[in-house]
């Protein structure tokens, strides 16, 4: 074949940093290699976007720290992983710059990216709308094509004047395509009996499961109708989880949480993605939330919403129950159980999270996305 009858091959270049934006970045691949299947993937991500294909540079658990305090504990590390990237996008030429979410990273590199000629795209939207509003005069100028998963976002970009993109939310996505497991099968498989589920979402982070599982399984005795069990992140290895799970009444599952959800009566939930998981599973649950000290301290000042859970945020007003830093004790955690486990506040709960799905704008988050990305670069 001729050089001139060689057909070019699209380079892209996606930047997750964390189990959800593996997810998120995942089917973004997917879809994009329906619409230009020759391109050619490079990624920094996790083990679904790798079982995609392309070439995976460096895994997001590597480099996954929470929290103010965190991070500049391990700074340097950071700035290394960062002249990493730069050097690497540079040997690539990439044809489009793809970041998802994990803007602390990501935005580093976008400042970085547009000016060396790259086409930068974002997916999955900094929470610029939650603190440091600031950040938008570095976006506009920075990247090329935002794309919002959020319906308000949309609208808070519009009073800066930068257009924007909503593709509607992935997560919609991900719960339609899920292939549930035969409830009996999941629990012979992981010897749990005929009680109800109450499923434990304690986070993907080492720092977050140790915060947040202790007071989360404190009920337990509390409710022996029930059996609790703990939703493993992928990322961590099991002993992470072991003196957790010293009870008969306290299951662990590993990288099953939709299986899980789907079977659950209700839920403990770290703030995070995993709260609109739960939701779009129409799972009753109590949102729990408690960082570093210092880190809350300085994210109080900072942050401006009045809520954290994005089921809260996306409906404006208190669907769920937010249980933060002080509040999240062992007390209310088994009150606000008691509250949910009940069948008329599971029903009413039931309706809120339809009206939500309705917010979220349907299917098809990821094929919007790859389609608009495509069409930018070919």
């Amino acid at each position: 074949m001729d050089n001139d009858e060689r057909i070019y091959k699209m380079k892209y270049y996606l930047i997750a940093g964390e189990a959800s934006g593996d997810l998120h970045g995942a089917n973004l691949m997917k879809s994009i290699l329906e619409k230009d299947p020759t391109a050619e993937l490079r990624f920094w991500g996790g083990d679904l976007m790798k079982a995609v294909g392309g070439t995976l540079v460096l895994h997001y658990k590597e480099r996954a720290f929470m929290g103010f305090s965190e991070v500049f504990f391990n700074l340097f590390k950071i700035l290394g992983f960062i002249k990493q990237c730069k050097k690497d996008i540079l040997r690539y030429q990439p044809d489009a710059v793809i970041f998802i979410d994990n803007s602390g990273f990501n935005l580093r590199i976008a400042k970085w990216a547009k000016p060396k000629g790259f086409k930068t795209h974002y997916y999955i939207s900094p929470q610029v709308w939650a603190s440091r509003a600031g950040r938008v005069k570095t976006i506009k100028s920075y990247v090329d094509h935002m794309y919002v998963i959020l319906p308000f976002v949309k609208s808070f970009y519009k009073k800066y004047d930068y257009d924007v993109h909503f593709v509607g939310h992935p997560l919609i996505d991900a719960v339609a395509n899920h292939k549930q497991i035969m409830p009996e099968d999941f629990r012979k498989q992981h010897q749990l009996d005929e009680r109800p589920i109450i499923a434990v979402l304690p986070g993907s982070r080492k720092q977050e499961i140790k915060k947040m599982l202790a007071i989360m399984l404190s009920v337990v005795d509390d409710f022996p109708k029930y059996q609790f069990v703990i939703a493993g992140a992928p990322s961590q290895e099991i002993s992470v989880y072991d003196s957790f799970i010293k009870k008969d009444a306290i299951k662990l599952v590993i990288n099953q949480t939709y299986d899980l959800l789907s079977l659950s009566n209700a839920a403990l939930v770290t703030s995070g993605t995993a709260t609109l998981e739960a939701a779009l599973f129409k799972i009753p649950q109590v949102v729990c939330y408690k960082g570093n000290a210092i880190s809350y301290q300085i994210a109080k000042r900072i942050i401006n919403l009045d809520y954290i859970s994005l089921v809260n945020l996306i409906m404006d007003k208190p669907v769920v129950t937010e249980l933060i830093q002080n509040d999240f004790t062992t007390e209310k955690v088994k009150d606000e159980l008691t509250i949910i486990i009940d069948d008329y506040k599971r029903a009413v709960m039931f309706l809120e999270y339809y009206d939500l799905e309705q917010k979220l704008g349907g299917k098809g988050a990821s094929d919007k996305t790859a389609h608009l990305i495509v069409t930018a670069v070919t």
